[in-house]
């Protein structure tokens, strides 16, 4: 008998288990870059809705002489669906606050709608939510790019449509991250995570690349070819998506619930075994997390019991109830401050590169992509270093930390030239996205599913909006501020974002305190990974 082709006995040597979980990692993955995808065009094409007007307006801020004679002067109308200024009402000297209000008007509404969406989540079918969120969001999106083919220029059809796209698009992330933690336990997930959650760099990056491609001929379909890709995605998800390994016969655990831990088809090496008494142990990370001193045992008001759900199963857990699990209310905190300072960079990036570096919407569009790209590599190395460590405060302090002089060093040397510019991009992105990507995928994930809540695994979609949810106030927060802010000039701006790291690095003191408190403890021996 001939020897079988080495693809095939690669392709024979993982099981179906493991193929499933695959699956299901690519395809999560793929729906949620499609969300960031369909987001990103709004700050692409800032610089077209306000097109001619973007360096006048500038001058005019540093010589205060010049802004009076400016503001005297109509802009001359040309024919068609513009002025030599843009589109109207984005025309005018107010350029800033009104396209700051529309960020506002989404991530607002984001907030909002994502403390709903967690609790409404954990009620409905995950396929059937997220299908529809998916549906709508790619409607509205774009229908924000019809205005431009209708000749709308109504400031508030432009600040509706974002409000209600912010609240459909909220059906994303607790669904994604609730069918993920369903098919990945806790041993590795800050580096599974922190691969997966390079999608939000990955849609940003692809949603800058397609709205820059009509940004100067077209910017309605910067808008419409995006919506058409998200509402795409939500007949795959309606199509594909597996929400959990036990509705098609899987383990939901990474590794066979057997003593020996390894039997040819699932290749993870544990160190420690998982005993009946294991039901009353911690993991090291969230032991932790749990003490009080980093010395005493775990306290029993820290364990939230639910009562049971016609006995066949745990009751979905109470907003408050997610709010009594400890570290929930620091990490939501400092994830506000977080985010305030990502989403500021991801809407206010290329209008503020091409304030500095004279650049047009395209090219400006294309070179804010550096910031994601530097933003894949540190969600990464966040997820390996908090896997290695044990200690997911502690990683998201050290580089909350360093983020902060970092941003100084940007405002300063991307004036210098293009060269210097693209190499902050990458430093400040790796440093800024890194806690929020850990935050917002493994820590959300371990303490929605951490042993407090005795096994209860329908808390982990409530778990995940709230700490998302929080988190996106900071988001809404952060673009209003700029678009108030930046006209007095973007180095004020600068200091607002480091003021924000300095916050989120204060609101984590205490978890980075405990942590390393618990240095003693054997946080060297690899725990089993939980079934969940």
């Amino acid at each position: 008998m001939a020897p079988l082709p080495t693809g095939i006995r690669f392709l024979v040597s993982f099981s179906r288990d493991q193929w499933y979980r695959a699956f299901t990692f690519i395809l999560t993955f793929l729906l949620y870059a499609s969300f960031h995808l369909s987001r990103k065009p709004i700050s692409i094409v800032k610089g077209e809705l306000h097109r001619y007007c973007a360096s006048a307006i500038e001058g005019e801020l540093r010589f205060n002489s010049q802004s009076q004679k400016a503001s005297d002067t109509p802009p001359h109308q040309l024919p068609g669906n513009e002025t030599d200024c843009g589109w109207a009402p984005f025309d005018q000297d107010n350029y800033q606050q009104l396209l700051g209000a529309l960020d506002y008007a989404f991530l607002c509404a984001y907030a909002i709608g994502m403390y709903l969406s967690g609790i409404i989540g954990e009620r409905l079918p995950i396929r059937y939510y997220l299908t529809f969120g998916m549906l709508a969001s790619g409607a509205f999106t774009a229908l924000f790019g019809l205005g431009y083919f209708y000749n709308i220029h109504s400031f508030g059809f432009y600040v509706v449509t974002q409000i209600i796209n912010g609240l459909v698009q909220t059906t994303g992330w607790p669904s994604v991250v609730t069918c993920l933690g369903n098919w990945f336990g806790k041993g590795r997930r800050g580096l599974i995570m922190g691969v997966w959650n390079s999608h939000t760099s990955v849609g940003n990056i692809l949603g800058s690349l397609i709205a820059g491609y009509w940004v100067s001929t077209c910017w309605g379909l910067s808008f419409i070819v995006p919506g058409a890709i998200v509402a795409a995605m939500g007949i795959v998800c309606f199509l594909f998506l597996i929400e959990h390994p036990k509705d098609i016969a899987c383990s939901s655990s990474l590794v066979a619930r057997s003593k020996s831990y390894e039997n040819g088809m699932h290749r993870f090496r544990l160190q420690k075994q998982a005993f009946p008494s294991e039901e009353k142990s911690l993991d090291p990370e969230m032991q932790c997390l749990l003490l009080s001193d980093g010395k005493q045992s775990v306290h029993q008001n820290h364990v939230v019991v639910l009562p049971a759900d016609g006995g066949s199963g745990m009751a979905a857990i109470s907003f408050t109830g997610a709010l009594k699990i400890p570290g929930v209310v620091e990490f939501s905190l400092c994830l506000l401050f977080a985010k305030l300072v990502s989403y500021t960079f991801l809407f206010w990036l290329p209008l503020y590169i091409t304030s500095v570096d004279h650049l047009d919407a395209k090219k400006a569009g294309e070179l804010s992509t550096l910031f994601d790209v530097g933003g894949i590599f540190g969600g990464i190395l966040a997820g390996v270093i908090s896997d290695r460590l044990k200690k997911r405060a502690s990683t998201c302090g050290l580089m909350l930390l360093l983020a902060a002089p970092t941003l100084y060093v940007f405002s300063t040397v991307s004036k210098m030239g293009l060269e210097a510019t693209i190499a902050m991009l990458l430093l400040s992105g790796a440093l800024v996205s890194g806690p929020y990507a850990l935050i917002t995928t493994a820590v959300s994930a371990d303490l929605g599913t951490h042993k407090s809540l005795k096994g209860n695994s329908h808390a982990l979609s409530t778990v995940t909006a709230i700490i998302d949810g929080t988190g996106s106030i900071g988001a809404a927060l952060g673009p209003l501020l700029a678009g108030l802010i930046s006209p007095s000039g973007w180095n004020n701006v600068f200091y607002m974002l480091m003021f924000a790291d300095a916050c989120a690095l204060l609101f984590l003191v205490r978890l980075i305190h405990k942590e390393l408190s618990c240095s003693g403890l054997a946080t060297g021996d690899q725990v089993p990974f939980k079934e969940h």
